[in-house]
């Protein structure tokens, strides 16, 4: 599944705002970049997109002191490997949304949204969010009933955008880390489905977790065997553990491991390289060095081709390294208060 288009009426800064994320031939774009300073919308952006979703379609706060319509938000999703005979995109929208379309097709667009509301917590239908408030705390690996946590992916569960107390990823990382190098050894080597599925979980977690880390010059060897911590090779070639990388490496470890682990979760009959997923990331360049900025972008392409980026930056840096027609910019026009957008060639325009 990957997203096609966004509206926002309402919502934010934002009276209202219609955002496509595909290219000239109606394809949805790999990687999206949505630029711009503080102020102008980013989060409410990419919140907006993690609620109005098939399996989780929830009300927008509305404005303090605003009057009126409330607030509303309507997003169209390309299905891919969740559906693949549809030829159209889905429509999500608002459970207050007032569409300009008679009532009859509000209704039968309602009846599909609840339809593949129930489709969507069988099996599929990934869309990840990283928010700004992540951090990472020392915490010891905890890895409990892992088909409830690790191997579960839940469509319904609420996306933490500025609760930092939510914010703590060192935990689902780790588990994610070493539940794929565990579960792997485990299984032997006797052919059956089990067995090579874990493999590919295990191949790919470490494929997508070096390549990510490999940017600061560190990789990934799997679970301690002492410990069971995810173990990481520094440049050196000295042995450290999660906890002792650099904030910015945690980061980057935490964007692939939880990708994947999201992927194996929601698609237990298909190979890791097919599965789709939305993956949201507010602040991309967060905490990161300008080096790896430059080459943070064409990592996310290539890695999980089948993965869908949209993330939000003030880095001037990571802008720089688009291709055209992945920059959206965000501005205000002053005197007033309102948000622009501007694509294209007007987007790098300062």
């Amino acid at each position: 599944m990957h997203l096609t288009r966004v509206r926002l009426v309402g919502h934010g800064p934002f009276d209202d705002l219609t955002l496509s994320l595909s290219d000239e031939g109606e394809a949805p774009r790999p990687v999206t970049v949505i630029f711009g300073g503080g102020g102008v919308g980013k989060t409410s952006l990419l919140g907006a997109i993690a609620t109005t979703r098939p399996g989780l379609a929830v009300a927008l706060p509305a404005r303090r002191g605003a009057g009126g319509k409330p607030p509303f938000a309507v997003t169209h999703w390309r299905l891919g490997v969740d559906e693949a005979a549809r030829p159209h995109p889905l429509r999500v929208a608002s459970p207050n949304a007032q569409l300009d379309e008679p009532d009859d097709a509000t209704l039968l667009g309602r009846r599909e949204q609840a339809l593949y509301d129930r489709r969507a917590v069988e099996r599929g239908f990934v869309v990840l969010l990283f928010s700004a408030a992540r951090w990472f705390s020392r915490s010891p690996l905890l890895l409990t009933a892992p088909e409830r946590t690790v191997g579960r992916y839940d469509v319904r569960a609420a996306p933490n955008l500025d609760d930092a107390t939510r914010g703590d990823l060192t935990r689902e990382t780790k588990q994610a880390l070493s539940y794929a190098a565990i579960s792997s050894a485990l299984a032997g080597p006797e052919p059956s489905p089990l067995q090579r599925r874990l493999a590919d979980l295990d191949a790919t977690m470490r494929q997508v977790v070096t390549a990510l880390t490999g940017l600061g010059g560190h990789d990934y060897l799997g679970a301690d065997p002492l410990t069971l911590e995810p173990l990481f090779a520094t440049p050196g070639g000295e042995a450290a553990l999660f906890d002792e990388l650099p904030t910015a490496l945690r980061h980057l470890a935490a964007f692939g491991a939880l990708t994947v682990r999201a992927l194996f979760a929601a698609y237990p009959d298909l190979p890791l390289a097919q599965a789709e997923a939305v993956v949201l990331v507010d602040e991309l360049a967060l905490h990161q060095e300008p080096a790896v900025e430059r080459q943070l972008l064409p990592a996310l392409r290539t890695l999980l081709p089948r993965v869908q980026w949209v993330v939000t930056t003030s880095s001037t840096t990571l802008v720089a390294a688009c291709e055209p027609g992945e920059l959206i910019a965000l501005r205000r026009t002053p005197p007033s208060a309102r948000v622009e957008l501007y694509e294209g060639p007007l987007a790098v325009v300062h």
